[in-house]
């Protein structure tokens, strides 16, 4: 087996059918990848919809199974730990794979099989639109991510984002998978930063980590979703989820905090640009992106 697609779901009944459909039209043998759906306790029909998919495409390797324990990190595990392709690849339950992903994923893995890890283009897929409010500096919560215009070794501090990574199953057991005490997406609850954690442990280990352009998901973001609450868990996530993955002691805390104000200040730099374009509505959202951080980071 050359792939094992893991997603991780939770409550995604309405999207993840497209999410496996995308996954079976592929440019790319069937025979060659799995896709091992792993359910962490959702309330909706999510069971029901997968397990049906599943009985309509019986010539396909795609699998269903259960995590009890709450968190995307315990869940990617569970389907790590089940996988039988020398890659592994984490998509998320709703996002939809281009044609070519698959194919992509292998040929890249064939010119460089030394590379431990690499990770592609995630495109935001808006409904029913682009908030007016949304810039480059907070696309980064809905997960658009876009690294480079050709294939790039990411540099120290950058990686790829979770819903669009891959690695080799021998470097993801030799770092032991993911940190589950950095849980990820529990419930409403999030402690973000996991595949930071995942993927800078990697590279402590001397693996090297690369952006692959052409491979590309499109994650769909409901933007009446989209309120201040919740752009509030998911930026106070990201500081949770530092504050957990730095090492203990004063002088990370420090560190880290020092550049989290570097940033905030940088955000009132660019608000106030903003202000000066006349695009009022996308000021306060990039200064207020920062403070959540910060909120989650001191934990408030």
């Amino acid at each position: 087996m050359n792939i094992s697609v893991v997603i991780c779901s939770y409550n995604r009944e309405k999207y993840i059918a497209e999410a496996l459909n995308s996954l079976i039209q592929q440019d790319y043998p069937k025979s060659d990848f799995e896709v091992i759906v792993v359910d962490n306790n959702s309330q909706d029909d999510t069971e029901r919809v997968c397990k049906n998919f599943i009985a309509a495409h019986p010539d396909y390797n795609l699998y269903y199974l259960t995590e009890r324990q709450q968190g995307s990190s315990f869940a990617r595990n569970t389907g790590a730990a089940n996988a039988k392709g020398t890659l592994l690849c984490f998509m998320d339950d709703d996002a939809i794979a281009e044609k070519d992903f698959l194919k992509n994923i292998w040929q890249f893995h064939q010119n460089r099989p030394d590379v431990g890890g690499f990770g592609g283009r995630i495109i935001p897929r808006y409904i029913p639109a682009e908030p007016a409010w949304m810039s480059h500096w907070v696309a980064s919560l809905v997960g658009n991510f876009d690294y480079a215009k050709g294939v790039t070794e990411f540099s120290p501090n950058r990686y790829p984002l979770e819903s669009n990574m891959i690695v080799s199953k021998n470097a993801f057991n030799e770092i032991e998978g993911f940190n589950a005490a950095i849980p990820g997406v529990k419930g409403t609850l999030r402690i973000g930063g996991e595949g930071k954690d995942f993927f800078m442990r990697l590279k402590a280990k001397g693996h090297s980590i690369y952006y692959v352009p052409d491979i590309i998901v499109h994650h769909v973001v409901e933007t009446e979703k989209l309120t201040k609450e919740y752009m509030y868990r998911v930026a106070s996530g990201i500081g949770r989820g530092e504050r957990l993955r730095i090492k203990k002691g004063i002088f990370p805390f420090l560190k880290k905090l020092a550049e989290y104000i570097y940033k905030l200040a940088g955000s009132f730099v660019i608000g106030f640009m903003y202000l000066l374009r006349g695009q009022t509505a996308k000021s306060w959202p990039v200064i207020q992106f920062r403070i959540d951080v910060l909120k989650g980071f001191l934990g408030r």
